[in-house]
């Protein structure tokens, strides 16, 4: 099972979201997520690939871990991962475009729901208001096949 991290950046009632050029949700927004490496802690490696994928500088201590996700995916399971989301509040710099990823602020009531990964509907909006988030999601030829909403 893999573990990936994913960050939720919001100012000023916007959401930031990021549109991946590659790889595995190429064209969606979502926030960015990456999988840790083993040399370094979940935070380093979130201050390291936020830096990296929008140009925004944070610090460890910047960041909140509150939420979880568990994906696996039926017909590809070397996909299959728990997802650790974290809130940053703190940060410097404007979002720029990388290599990997397109960022754009969003206002929280204008969310691209309809270009995002379908499951994005059910947990984006409750973290959103700072609830309790834990949900395990089935996937079976890029569809949700089921989910279940643990917290």
């Amino acid at each position: 099972m893999l573990q990936s991290n994913l960050w939720i950046i919001i100012k000023d009632n916007k959401i930031l979201l990021c549109m991946k050029k590659r790889w595995f949700w190429v064209w969606k927004w979502n926030s960015a997520w990456w999988k840790l490496d083993s040399c370094e802690t979940i935070e380093q490696c979130m201050v390291r690939e936020l830096k990296e994928e929008t140009n925004l500088d944070a610090k460890e201590s910047d960041l909140k871990k509150v939420w979880v996700l568990h994906f696996d995916f039926i017909d590809k399971q070397d996909w299959n991962q728990d997802v650790s989301i974290f809130m940053i509040n703190e940060f410097s710099w404007e979002p720029i475009e990388t290599e990997e990823m397109i960022p754009k602020w969003f206002n929280i009531d204008e969310i691209p729901y309809s270009e995002m990964w379908e499951d994005d509907i059910y947990w984006l909006p409750r973290i959103i208001n700072w609830e309790e988030v834990e949900y395990k999601f089935n996937f079976e030829n890029w569809k949700i096949k089921n989910f279940k909403k643990i917290k």
